[in-house]
C-alpha cells in the first residue's frame, strides 16, 4: 500500500491553462458525443473531493478521468485509483500526467482503457466510486458499475442536475422514476450539491449535481433482479395509468396484473410513482407465472 502524502499545503491541480495545454498536446478537442466537459477548477476539485468522505486506504473507481483534473485530486485523499477511459488518446495520456504533477504517486495509478457500460474487471477491486459522469450515460454507468463491482460501498458522482434530482429522488416526488427505484436496489443515494457550469471546458448548458451514494443489500426477495427490473420498466412507462392498467403486458392481463398486485399487498389503482423499491420486489414475487395460475410467493 502507497501512503498518500502527509497532510500540508494543497498540491497544485490543474487549471484552465494546463487544460487545454494538455488537451493540444494530444490534439484532443472536446466531443459532445463522449460528453466530454473537462473541470479547469481546482477548488472544484477539492470540493468534489472532500464530499466523496474517502479513507487514505481507499482503492478509488474513476470514469472518464479525461485530462486528469479530478484524478489527481483522488491519488491526494486515496490509496489507489483507477481509471476507467474510453478514448485511448486520453488514457494513454493520463499515466504521463500524473508523473509529472505527482512524480511519487504514480505508481498508484492503474489506466483501464474500456467502455464503462462493458467493463466486467479491475485490475483492483475498488472501494469507492467517484466521477464526472458523461450526461448522456450516467445512469446506465452507475446501475453496472453498482451490479458489476460489489467491493463498491459508496461514493459520489457528478451528472446533470436533472439527472442527480432523479437518482436522489424519494418515492412520491415529481422527478421519481426508473433512475430512483433502480438505483434504490443497491444503495442509498443523497443529493450532494450543486456545480455550475463555468467550471468545466466546455462550459455545458446547464448545472451538474453532485449525488452522494452508500451500497445496502437489496430487499428480501426470492424475485431475481432481473424480474424486478421489468417491473420497475412496465410501470414507468406508461406512469400515467393506474398500476393495474400499466402492468397489464408485464403480467399477462388487467386481471391477472391485479392478482399479483393485491398479492403483493399493493392498491391496484395506484401509481408506480408512489412505490419503493421493495414493493417492486414484493409485486415480481407475487406474479403469476401462466394465464390463470394462482399468484407465486
Amino acid at each position: 500500500m502507497t501512503t498518500p502524502p502527509a497532510a500540508g499545503p494543497p498540491a497544485p491541480l490543474l487549471g484552465a491553462a494546463d487544460i487545454r495545454r494538455l488537451a493540444a498536446e494530444v490534439d484532443v478537442r472536446p466531443t459532445k458525443t463522449l460528453g466530454q466537459n473537462f473541470v479547469i477548477d481546482g477548488n472544484t476539485i477539492r470540493r468534489i473531493v472532500a464530499a466523496a468522505n474517502l479513507g487514505p486506504a481507499e482503492t478509488v473507481l474513476e470514469v472518464g478521468p479525461g485530462l486528469g483534473s479530478l484524478t489527481l485530486g483522488l491519488l491526494d485523499a486515496a490509496d489507489r485509483v483507477v481509471a476507467v477511459e474510453i478514448d485511448p488518446v486520453l488514457a494513454g495520456k493520463l499515466p504521463e500526467t500524473i508523473a509529472s504533477w505527482r512524480p511519487d504517486r504514480a505508481g498508484s495509478l492503474d489506466v483501464v482503457l474500456e467502455d464503462a457500460l462493458r467493463v466486467t474487471a479491475l485490475p483492483h477491486a475498488p472501494t469507492s466510486l467517484v466521477a464526472n459522469l458523461p450526461y448522456n450515460v450516467a445512469v446506465p454507468v452507475v446501475l453496472n458499475l453498482l451490479e458489476r463491482f460489489p467491493s463498491l460501498t459508496h461514493g459520489l458522482v457528478m451528472v446533470q442536475d436533472e439527472v442527480a434530482d432523479r437518482l436522489a429522488a424519494p418515492p412520491g416526488s415529481r422527478t421519481y422514476g426508473v433512475p430512483s427505484v433502480k438505483a434504490a436496489w443497491y444503495s442509498s443515494m443523497a443529493k450532494a450539491g450543486v456545480i455550475g457550469m463555468n467550471v468545466f471546458w466546455p462550459a455545458p448548458k446547464i448545472a451538474s449535481g453532485l449525488v452522494r451514494f452508500t451500497r445496502r443489500e437489496p430487499p428480501a426477495t426470492t424475485a431475481t433482479r432481473e424480474q424486478v427490473f421489468a417491473v420497475i420498466d412496465a410501470a414507468f412507462a406508461q406512469r400515467r395509468k393506474t398500476l393495474r392498467a400499466a402492468l397489464a403486458g408485464w403480467a399477462g392481463s388487467p386481471v391477472l396484473a391485479e392478482q399479483a398486485l393485491r398479492a403483493a399487498g399493493v392498491d391496484p389503482t395506484a401509481r408506480g410513482e408512489v412505490l419503493d423499491i421493495t414493493a417492486f420486489a414484493r409485486i415480481a414475487e407475487a406474479r403469476v407465472d401462466a394465464p390463470g395460475a394462482a399468484p407465486t410467493h
